[in-house]
């Protein structure tokens, strides 16, 4: 883009603007303010975690107004979230003294995107009006043209689809970009055909799904050169929040407005990020976009932010050393503004998972005794599964807490759905719980199928799986939805059948596999579906700490039974990945052990670009805290009902000794002593020590040895429900009338079970619920 000269804009603009410049420069240090004046051509502003880069960034946008280099509408300046840009208008009004209302184009990338294609929609075959689809409306369509193509949908799911091109969207791929590799991935080949038809779709429709918002972008700018003229000419400033966590279609669409138009000349971009911070890779986020800014953009400037305004030196220090072992980074030292040196990080050492959410627990109790506000303290968790520990201790302590950027994790649905299944082979009687699990996986139950299924239970005064039982041995519902039935059925009493065999947390895993539950999961390929498979391992692992399936239950029915409400004052429990942009006085790290912090699947799918992202969140919660960070890892796990030896995380390994304290709590089981040297400095267990005497492996003992072997399965007095109902009331030859197979006549009874020959439909087994005197 032509380097445009300093520009008078027509109209008034407030003379309040210029007359505050000094005003809103106040409180700035060398490096903010020099980013803030330098406005003509590219600038990458590497600003460090806590240094003030939202500041700089709005006051930039203050400094080009007030010195009336351009007008509002003049601006571009993307953001995330939609949060983030209503907070940078009210911080630019704050600081102009004046209403921000004439910045059309700050905002989203998605939402500017929408605003640039309304304006110009005829040109990529929409109206103006054009709808943008939600999830659900997309799925929708995509099993429209699945079933077009005769694609089986169960084999090929339409969210796996959906997920796979908004890969292709995200890397700015149209249906004709796509290669014959990527396409293969799906229906053997069909995958580029299908797009095809689904962009056309929707065109049909006039509407456009959220990935078109950025893509139709695109190729509106490059197949129209008078079209992106006139925005080059339109924005003479651009400016670019959390570059670091652009994805590539996002990346394009920002360098065709920003290019320059005569191949000498840069346009006056500025981005904003920190390429130690990018941890968004699983969602498409590109960390070389900022990697590779000044090469995009020659003669561009790099401005590096990093006294940061937030945590002590220890702290920085640690996160620097750690961080610097990455190798993709452009490289900055973050110096405290904070007076003192502060504590040092303590790496703590502990037994078990359970130890360490009781010393977490303990901990949080002392700092509260001490004045500290429950507020100012946070649980940081590499994945979800890792509440779960914690979430229940500090139920146990009474103590208050909230979980941030997701649901407690009882009340997630993957774990909701699992409980549903483990009462129902507790408790076939439990028709709340059928009625959850009953068609989850799908199991093509509709509401007609199920009303049949309601009415006989109501008539009958039984439970709805005895309701099922009577069914299946008549006519009353169709072949294909009775064989499911009768499957479910089965499934059912084979699963409480092994609870006297074998130990209830392995039932619990067979059944979430043999019921479809986990493949249906493992097809899902949106980026929380590994996440909720984790959770359910968690909740089969935690079911080894009970003697057996009812002690499990009652325990889950007490802990969800406690007050939910929240708490003014509540400790903070999320993952990493929500804790961005936050900060807290005192902040704990746990489990940072091999596998899960790095996470496995992370080193599996990216390599040594996985570990450096895993780095990079672990530089993100160490530099979460303002006074405190508490490191921990368990020398053990508990993996179903077992316990297993836990590798310390190699990033301890990585921590300064100088910056930290190390502590070993020993066992709380025994007493066990530590001595020599194993794999890190962190790790000095006896290797040839035994675990076969813990209470883990005692109770899977005792419960290995308390089955009984097969027999009747007796849980409350009543687990399988009666199979009849009380006799007929129609004898052998009454003439009957039924509202779906006619007239006919009895030809046998047994319970309430009839046998009929029908007039027209022929013989059928009914029940005499559904009959009525001819």
């Amino acid at each position: 883009m032509t380097a445009v000269p300093p520009h008078r804009p027509q109209g008034p603009i407030t003379s309040q603007f210029a007359a505050r410049a000094p005003v809103y420069l106040d409180g700035l240090n060398a490096e903010q303010r020099e980013a803030v004046e330098t406005t003509e051509g590219p600038l990458l502003v590497l600003a460090g975690a806590g240094t003030g880069k939202t500041r700089v960034l709005t006051t930039r946008i203050a400094h080009i107004l007030a010195t009336r280099k351009a007008r509002g509408n003049q601006i571009l300046a993307v953001t995330f979230t939609n949060k983030a840009a209503r907070e940078m208008k009210e911080r630019i009004g704050k600081l102009v003294g004046a209403s921000v209302e004439g910045m059309p184009w700050l905002g989203t990338f998605h939402s500017i995107g929408a605003r640039l294609i309304r304006r110009h929609a005829e040109l990529v075959g929409l109206r103006p009006d054009f709808t943008i689809l939600d999830t659900d409306d997309q799925i929708r369509l995509i099993k429209q043209l699945l079933a077009a193509e005769n694609i089986d949908e169960k084999r090929w799911p339409a969210r796996q689809f959906a997920s796979m091109m908004d890969g292709w969207k995200n890397r700015g791929l149209l249906p004709k970009d796509i290669s014959p590799a990527d396409a293969g991935f799906f229906a053997n080949g069909k995958g580029q055909k299908i797009y095809k038809d689904y962009q056309a779709r929707l065109k049909t429709l006039n509407a456009a799904d959220f990935g078109d918002l950025l893509l139709e972008g695109i190729r509106l700018l490059r197949e129209n050169p008078e079209v992106l003229a006139q925005y080059h000419d339109r924005f003479r400033y651009m400016l670019v929040d959390e570059y670091q966590d652009s994805n590539t279609a996002q990346y394009m669409w920002l360098r065709l407005l920003a290019q320059s138009r005569d191949g000498v000349n840069s346009a006056n971009i500025c981005v904003v990020g920190d390429d130690d911070q990018s941890i968004y890779g699983w969602r498409g986020a590109e960390v070389d976009n900022i990697l590779r800014f000044a090469k995009d953009f020659p003669g561009a400037k790099t401005i590096k932010l990093e006294r940061n305004y937030r945590s002590t030196s220890n702290i920085l220090a640690a996160a620097s050393h750690l961080i610097a072992n990455n190798e993709s980074r452009l490289g900055k030292t973050l110096q405290t503004d904070v007076g003192d040196e502060g504590e040092k990080l303590s790496v703590t050492k502990v037994w078990s998972g359970a130890e360490e959410a009781r010393e977490i627990g303990e901990e949080i109790e002392q700092y509260q005794r001490q004045g500290d506000q429950l507020n100012d303290m946070a649980i940081l968790v590499r994945a979800s599964f890792q509440m779960r520990e914690f979430e229940e201790r500090f139920i146990t302590l009474g103590l208050n807490y909230r979980v941030v950027g997701g649901l407690r994790f009882y009340e997630r649905k993957e774990v909701r759905d699992a409980l549903a299944y483990l009462r129902v082979i507790a408790n076939p009687n439990d028709d709340l719980a059928f009625e959850r699990m009953v068609n989850v996986p799908k199991r093509g139950f509709g509401p007609a199928t199920m009303q049949i299924v309601h009415d006989i239970a109501r008539a009958a005064d039984i439970p709805l799986t005895s309701a099922i039982r009577e069914l299946v041995e008549t006519e009353e519902l169709k072949p294909k939805p009775r064989s499911t039935f009768r499957e479910l059925i089965r499934q059912i009493d084979d699963w409480a059948s092994r609870l006297h065999t074998i130990p209830h947390y392995e039932v619990a895993e067979q059944m979430l596999d043999e019921s479809g539950y986990t493949e249906m999961l493992k097809a899902d390929k949106s980026a929380d579906a590994p996440g909720r498979l984790e959770n359910l391992k968690e909740l089969t692992r935690s079911m080894g700490e009970f003697d057996n399936l009812g002690g499990f239950l009652e325990h889950i029915s007490l802990v969800m039974d406690r007050d939910t409400g929240e708490a003014d004052d509540a400790v903070s429990i999320m993952t990493l990945h929500s804790a961005k942009g936050l900060e807290f006085n005192t902040v704990f790290l746990p489990g940072w052990e091999e596998g899960i912090f790095p996470h496995q699947r992370s080193l599996d799918e990216s390599g040594l670009a996985g570990l450096e992202e895993e780095r990079r969140l672990a530089y993100v919660g160490i530099t979460r805290a303002r006074k405190r960070c508490r490191i921990s890892f368990a020398s053990n796990r508990i993996i179903y009902g077992r316990v297993q030896d836990a590798l310390p995380s190699r990033f301890l390994d990585e921590l300064p000794p100088e910056a930290i304290e190390v502590t070993d709590t020993g066992s709380s089981y025994g007493g066990y002593t530590y001595g020599g040297r194993a794999t890190t400095r962190f790790d000095d267990r006896d290797p040839f020590e035994s675990v076969y005497e813990t209470p883990g492996w005692q109770r899977a003992q005792r419960q290995q040895s308390a089955r009984k072997g097969p027999g009747p399965v007796t849980i409350d007095g009543d687990l399988v429900a009666r199979s009849s109902g009380p006799s007929a009331a129609y004898a052998v030859g009454e003439r009957v009338f039924h509202l779906k197979f006619g007239y006919g006549t009895v030809t046998a009874a047994e319970g309430n079970k009839l046998s009929i020959d029908f007039e027209k439909a022929g013989p059928k087994k009914v029940l005499d619920s559904f009959v009525k005197r001819g």
